[in-house]
């Protein structure tokens, strides 16, 4: 399936990059790099999907934030022991 740019309509593909997020508990900023993204190759936009984003905000919910470091991969980030099952509060679904 070919991927769309959600901001021109241009040619996307898939793509990786390093992103940084405030935890939680706003007490600080992490890097989480190889990231999965979306790069257009029209109007040169990166940027992550929903699905992304919501799922680094839910594990970054999940799991104990204490035990990562300043920077840590999107793939360890995924993998890392989470502390309940799922995200409780999250009544989107």
């Amino acid at each position: 399936m070919e991927l769309v740019c959600e901001w021109c309509k241009g040619a996307a593909e898939n793509g990786k990059n390093t992103v940084y997020w405030e935890l939680p508990d706003g007490t600080r900023a992490i890097q989480i790099t190889d990231t999965p993204a979306v790069v257009c190759n029209e109007c040169q936009m990166v940027y992550q999907t929903d699905v992304i984003t919501k799922e680094i905000e839910d594990q970054l919910f999940l799991i104990d934030t204490k035990k990562i470091g300043n920077s840590i991969s999107y793939k360890d980030l995924m993998s890392a022991p989470r502390l309940l099952k799922r995200n409780y509060f999250d009544f989107s679904s």
